[in-house]
């Protein structure tokens, strides 16, 4: 199994530099849906090097993040102790982490779209179980139109969003934001250019 075939291999490669691939910045879709944060405690899944865990925790959450990869995960840390706030990073694969029922008044998951279909399913059964009741939800990722660009993404059709899907997914949502659209957007040197994205924001009934 070569490092194209095997995810950890090629993550664990695009960490091992110095810089933050993904910039140290949150994401700009996550970065405008602040208002609709609730306080209390944060879940950033797939965090890598802590961008979008880092600021949840200067919005003044308490934020737990994992990731697969540990040297992005102590990046993580780093960036947390240089902005002078406290995430729990842990590195851990999703179907490892202690997804407690419940326990979130907030996650985010941004371009984590490792995922195919039948992995989502679980993933996203997980974060619903997870967050509770009044919780809001916040995603982003590349649209399905996405395969016409070069500029990120997992390259595989099956693992991409439409509005369609979001919705389906978490039936029992609020939808307080719902949007597919095109952005030129710089987040760090991995994501970079023209892109063809999803942002939704759920609150959870109950």
């Amino acid at each position: 199994m070569n490092a194209f075939t095997n995810p950890k291999e090629r993550w664990t490669k695009r960490f091992e530099t110095q810089d933050y691939i993904f910039g140290q910045l949150p994401n700009d879709y996550l970065r405008s849906q602040q208002a609709h944060l609730k306080p209390g405690k944060a879940l950033s899944i797939a965090d890598g090097e802590g961008r979008n865990g880092v600021w949840l925790a200067e919005q003044g959450l308490d934020v737990d993040s994992f990731d697969f990869i540990e040297s992005a995960v102590e990046k993580a840390r780093h960036l947390a102790a240089a902005k002078n706030v406290a995430i729990h990073a842990v590195c851990t694969h999703w179907e490892n982490f202690d997804w407690a029922p419940s326990a979130y008044d907030n996650i985010v998951g941004i371009f984590f779209q490792f995922a195919g279909p039948q992995e989502r399913v679980q993933i996203f059964k997980k974060i619903n179980e997870a967050l509770k009741p009044g919780g809001v939800l916040i995603l982003q990722g590349y649209s399905t139109q996405q395969l016409q660009y070069n500029t990120g993404g997992p390259g595989k059709l099956d693992h991409l969003y439409d509005a369609a899907m979001l919705m389906e997914a978490f039936p029992n949502y609020e939808v307080l934001d719902l949007k597919a659209y095109e952005a030129d957007i710089h987040e760090g040197t991995a994501h970079k250019g023209l892109s063809a994205l999803v942002g939704y924001v759920g609150r959870k009934k109950g």
